[in-house]
């Protein structure tokens, strides 16, 4: 008897430890290779591609809470808006970084920083915006991705360059004039 309760007591002892081979932090993953592309798919405007890696109900967070989240669809449609004013963008290689953690309750997410860089096509005025993304991953597929940056810089230049323009336009109609 004594024996079959060492027995058990040894069982219960070596179940209940936690997996010494459960990877809860690295960076390097499957679900990080996939971001990997899907930044380039980004840089590259592979916009059919790039949707490949979002489940059919992800949701977006761009500098926004959880009450305004977009659908990829949504948010492709901003990224091909966004990139007709803009002569050429991407990461900046070396500024980027990435790491996958599961969390407690055993959900997988990869974070990412790096530095965003564009030019503005009317002007070619370069700029550099840092980024953070952390984005969860379920069965290989994004579920959900938040995205924060400060791109207030560039759209006050925008604002200038809409000013200039609409000034220099009022500037070109010529003068109506009445034909007796």
């Amino acid at each position: 008897m004594k024996h079959i309760i060492f027995i058990i007591l040894t069982m219960a002892l070596f179940t209940s430890c936690p997996n010494k081979n459960e990877v809860r932090y690295t960076q390097n993953s499957p679900e990080i290779e996939a971001y990997k592309q899907l930044l380039k798919d980004y840089e590259m405007g592979n916009w059919e591609a790039l949707q490949v890696h979002y489940a059919d109900t992800a949701k977006i967070y761009y500098n926004a809470t959880e009450k305004k989240p977009r659908t990829i669809s949504e948010s492709i449609e901003e990224d091909r808006k966004n990139s007709a004013i803009i002569s050429s963008y991407g990461y900046i290689p070396n500024s980027m970084e990435f790491e996958m953690v599961v969390n407690k309750d055993g959900e997988t997410w990869v974070n990412f920083w790096g530095v965003w860089q564009g030019r503005l096509a009317e002007n070619n005025k370069l700029f550099e915006i840092p980024s953070h993304m952390t984005i969860q991953f379920v069965n290989g597929k994004i579920v959900k991705e938040y995205g924060y940056w400060n791109n207030t810089e560039m759209v006050l230049e925008l604002k200038e360059l809409e000013k200039k323009g609409a000034k220099e336009s009022a500037a070109e109609e010529p003068e109506d004039t009445i034909n007796n």
